[in-house]
């Protein structure tokens, strides 16, 4: 009776997940935070699309499905991302490969690829400044690093076609559901940038390389200026390469790194073919991820150096792959301060593991590499602010650029408890910018799995940790996208978990269905993705400019404005909400509250009625052209705008670009 009691109780335990899910889907009326049916039938056509030229190639070549799958989905990559975008991150992605070789042992060549991106981009960082940053410096460098490394480049691309085939033959059919839902995460990548921080922020570095060669910040103007910036690097080096924005391929590279990682990292827990596409497929369905491949916030790059240092740590205990681990964790630095959290958590584990045998003497070559790689930006924001952390713990190093507190959001403190995963996965918008069931529904439906992982001897050292990384950023915020990375590195234990206490079948039937349920609400995860925004670019043959007018205006005003003035002459953005100057580089201002001074410049001229402050904030900064939302625009404003003699050029969707009068007469006589 104890023996059969033994057996059924982990199967119940696991089912119990899957009926509490079933249970809050009821209570909370999920069925009313479905994405907009057009949405659903958009991704139900691409996925159908995808299988009819699967199986033509099937019949055709004799191709497997998922071979077929994943051509079909690189092939609409490359329409939409655009071939010399596509051919920049490939030439970035054989160079990273050439490094990360030298550093990942042979056995592991899924790692090398994050590892040699984190070369790359931590070792240009401390170059940003040097106007050094043409294509015709970069695309040498990284063709050299191939003819050096072309054994070892020619080897894994002679092995990685019998090893695709033999991991899809183990498993065809969860083999090629896995690649079709990571083709429908990857449309993302097809968008152009359209984010709110990317428009804010994030494409500043890349433009600056592409326009400048070199990259400038001005905190004053961006407090985000000297924040981490790996991830902008490796998308400014793929700008600069490519010419043109570049963010939807590397995007995608950054899957593939993640998805390769996440493979390794289950084959070494010895999760057999099944679980490992199982795994992929649950990735990839979690709502998440289709989200961070349309922008560029760190949580993509971090999923692969998180799963990349996990798999390192997981494998037996090998001296050589210390600075392999020293590089990731210095990655995750470089990517945001908050994952130098992740990392510490990763570094516990590998002590465990370790269990005392660290090899000390080569600690402090692995030690330096970290600093060097991890450093260029927290060394850059001492240097100009006296704050490495600009512009957090500003309580501490009193920068004067900032006020002497810390940044903090309302909006996200709705509470840490033991209900958290409940509601984050059922109320996902008291702690994301999207809409209920953005955050996937694993947390519940494998609690009982979860349970299972940490009481199981072989999964509860990894699960420990996964769940450390996905709660501990969640004690001082509750903001879901910061424990995305925790979640998916919590992937493979689960499935280990659930598959031991269900069996193969019933565990891929559980996780088929959970992994349906996440490609349902994966619209919801952000605005982009439930808008018609990739309707809309599918309809236009991927030309970006009637999407971009309907959602992001500001820049179909600012390629507007590029033909008009392509010179250096100044662009301030009047509304707070829409501080889109980004792209701008150095040329752009904005009112918002990025830009400390300029915000109290904007409050103070508001309250003269007359207009009269705004037109010496306009005379100050020598401003030529203006971006503004005219339903948002202030009655000082407006009459500000009257004073200088601005006036109206151009119109995009919600927004206009206006001349300053100094402009619109130097524009008039350039006319002939």
């Amino acid at each position: 009776m104890r023996t059969r009691i033994a057996r059924v109780a982990p199967a119940l335990l696991v089912w119990s997940g899957a009926a509490a899910c079933v249970l809050g889907f009821v209570l909370h009326r999920l069925w009313l935070a479905l994405p907009p049916q057009p949405r659903l039938v958009e991704r139900l056509v691409l996925a159908l699309l995808s299988l009819a030229i699967a199986g033509a190639l099937n019949r055709m070549r004799g191709w497997s499905w998922a071979t077929g799958l994943a051509t079909a989905w690189l092939a609409a990559l490359v329409f939409f991302a655009g071939v010399p975008a596509v051919a920049a991150t490939l030439l970035i992605a054989a160079g990273a490969l050439a490094l990360g070789s030298l550093l990942v042992p042979r056995e592991m060549p899924a790692i090398a690829l994050p590892v040699g991106l984190v070369v790359l981009g931590g070792s240009l960082g401390w170059l940003l400044p040097l106007p050094l940053h043409r294509w015709y410096l970069y695309a040498p460098l990284l063709l050299g690093l191939c003819v050096a490394r072309r054994d070892v480049l020619h080897a894994g691309l002679r092995g990685a076609a019998p090893a695709w085939r033999a991991a899809v033959a183990a498993a065809p059919r969860t083999a090629a559901f896995a690649v079709l839902a990571l083709g429908l995460a990857s449309t993302g990548a097809w968008l152009p940038t359209m984010q709110a921080d990317d428009l804010a922020y994030h494409l500043a570095l890349p433009t600056h390389l592409q326009l400048h060669g070199a990259y400038r910040p001005d905190p004053a103007l961006q407090i985000w200026a000297f924040a981490p910036w790996l991830g902008d690097v490796v998308q400014g080096l793929a700008q600069v390469l490519a010419g043109r924005e570049a963010r939807g391929a590397v995007d995608a590279l950054w899957l593939l790194a993640a998805a390769l990682a996440l493979w390794r990292l289950a084959a070494t827990l010895h999760a057999p073919p099944y679980l490992r596409w199982l795994a992929l497929a649950l990735l990839a369905s979690l709502p998440p991820l289709a989200a961070l491949a349309g922008g560029m916030q760190t949580e993509l790059p971090a999923l692969a150096l998180l799963l990349a240092l996990a798999a390192l740590i997981a494998g037996p205990p090998d001296p050589r792959r210390l600075q392999a681990g020293a590089v990731l964790a210095a990655g995750l630095c470089a990517l945001k301060f908050g994952q130098l959290v992740a990392a510490l958590v990763l570094l516990a584990w590998a002590l465990l593991r370790a269990r005392g045998r660290v090899p000390w003497t080569r600690l402090p070559a692995a030690l330096a590499l970290f600093a060097v790689l991890a450093g260029s930006s927290y060394v850059h924001a001492w240097r100009v602010s006296g704050n490495p952390l600009l512009p957090l713990f500003n309580q501490v190093f009193h920068s004067p650029l900032l006020a002497p507190r810390q940044l903090d959001d309302a909006r996200w403190h709705a509470g840490f408890g033991l209900d958290l995963p409940w509601r984050i996965t059922f109320r996902t918008s008291d702690y994301l910018e999207a809409w209920d069931g953005a955050f996937g529904f694993v947390l519940v439906a494998l609690a009982g799995a979860w349970l299972l992982a940490l009481l199981r001897r072989d999964t509860r050292a990894p699960t420990l940790a996964a769940s450390a990384v996905l709660l501990l950023p969640l004690l001082p915020m509750q903001y879901a996208r910061y424990a995305f990375p925790g979640l998916v590195l919590l992937l493979v234990p689960l499935l280990l978990a659930t598959a031991a206490a269900l069996g193969a079948r019933r565990c891929t039937l559980l996780v088929g269905a959970l992994c349906v349920l996440g490609l349902v609400y994966q619209p919801n995860a952000n605005w982009l993705l439930r808008t018609a925004t990739l309707r809309q670019l599918v309809r236009d043959g991927g030309a970006t400019g009637t999407v971009l007018a309907r959602y992001a205006p500001e820049r179909a005003l600012i390629a507007e404005l590029r033909r008009r003035d392509p010179g250096d002459s100044l662009v301030l953005a009047l509304d707070p909400a829409s501080p889109t100057v980004a792209e701008l580089a150095a040329r752009g201002r904005s009112v918002a509250w990025y830009a400390p001074r300029l915000e109290a410049a904007r409050i103070a001229a508001d309250a003269d009625a007359s207009g009269a402050r705004w037109q010496a904030v306009f005379d100050d900064l020598q401003v030529r052209w203006l971006l503004l939302r005219p339903q948002r625009l202030t009655e000082a404003q407006r009459a500000g705008l009257a004073r200088c003699g601005a006036k109206r050029v151009a119109s995009a969707g919600d927004a206009e670009l206006w001349s300053h009068a100094a402009a619109h007469a130097a524009e008039a006589r350039a006319t002939p």
